[in-house]
């Protein structure tokens, strides 16, 4: 089976890139490097995953840009999978630069699927979508505020939110908009063009190789502060719960999807009810876990935050076979120990 993987040097790309060169399939990985610009990265760090993907003989690096619908139609020809995490993945920085964000997340999109329709053998496509298509929706639901964490007051959402979630009719920031756009557009390329496409909803995933910056990837963020003495910016009042779910997980599900006989569906994917932290609940972890205790400050909360959000996995349970099996305190546990061993590249 031969791979191509978008955005593959990223984090969520390079985990899926090297789970299918270890099955020993041929991985193509096409990415423009843009991440250390995008969200401000240490350009070396930047380049951390696109480096270590060079230690395996059957994935090809690609330099290129999904913007470019030349370069994605010649190298998707005559591929059987296309998993697209390529992405700008900020809220902040969709914010500051809403064209940008759209002509990555939407346009890339479109290239992505056009390359697919056009291509001689068929890939399946997988579209890394996320739960901000659902936008401020998930604040209208009421919730009871605790010690360290707020929770769903309906009972209707005790298992998290589901897939038929309503998406219009609410802000979502211009992030939110552009991935929920591609998300839609895989949707109907599936329907329309008899496409194979699975659309992951993802919620809160981390793990290893991941750097977390305050404006994506909290989890890995919260971490590598702790480590290295750094003021934790919480913005909002910290209980804000989410369902989090390690890379491992997560890369289990698109290749239970791919190997499926299911034509299209969309999936709600996260740690589920099972495995939720508040932000407090993550400081408290690390706490535990590390001996040491962040210095903390407050500020205003974010456009379109969502207070609680945890993914209704049944869905995918169901019709995948698939479960979330590395618990937080597992999952935060590992993250701790890379970072630790890689201290270096944060300080």
């Amino acid at each position: 089976m031969k791979v191509l993987i978008t955005g593959g040097a990223g984090f969520v790309g390079s985990h899926v890139a090297e789970y299918y060169a270890n099955k020993g399939e041929e991985v193509v990985v096409l990415d423009n490097l843009s991440r250390a610009e995008l969200l401000g990265y240490e350009t070396s760090n930047a380049m951390y995953n696109w480096n270590y993907l060079k230690i395996y003989k059957n994935i090809e690096l690609i330099k290129g840009d999904i913007r470019d619908a030349e370069v994605v139609k010649n190298i998707a020809k005559d591929v059987d999978v296309i998993i697209h995490t390529a992405a700008q993945v900020a809220v902040t920085t969709s914010l500051k630069n809403p064209r940008t964000d759209f002509e990555i997340n939407a346009l890339g999109t479109f290239n992505v699927l056009e390359a697919a329709r056009l291509s001689e053998s068929d890939p399946a496509i997988v579209y890394c979508s996320t739960n901000k298509v659902y936008g401020d929706n998930v604040n209208r639901i009421a919730v009871v505020e605790r010690e360290k964490r707020y929770e769903f007051a309906n009972d209707k959402y005790k298992k998290g939110i589901p897939e038929d979630f309503p998406i219009d009719l609410c802000e979502h920031t211009p992030y939110g908009a552009s991935k929920c756009a591609g998300d839609i557009y895989v949707q109907d390329y599936g329907h329309v063009y008899g496409l194979k496409t699975g659309v992951f909803r993802m919620s809160c995933i981390y793990g290893s190789r991941q750097f977390g910056v305050e404006d994506q990837g909290w989890v890995a963020w919260f971490t590598i502060a702790t480590l290295l003495g750094k003021t934790i910016t919480i913005y909002g009042d910290g209980k804000q719960v989410r369902d989090v779910l390690y890379i491992d997980d997560l890369v289990r599900a698109y290749d239970l999807f791919i190997n499926s006989n299911l034509k299209h569906d969309v999936f709600n994917i996260g740690g589920g009810p099972e495995n939720i932290l508040s932000l407090l609940e993550l400081l408290d972890l690390l706490d535990e876990l590390t001996g040491k205790r962040a210095e903390i400050r407050f500020d205003k909360w974010r456009p379109s935050d969502q207070k609680v959000y945890i993914s209704n996995i049944t869905k995918a349970q169901r019709k995948l076979g698939w479960k979330a099996e590395v618990s937080p305190k597992e999952g935060v546990e590992k993250l701790v120990k890379w970072v630790g061993e890689n201290i270096g590249l944060f300080s």
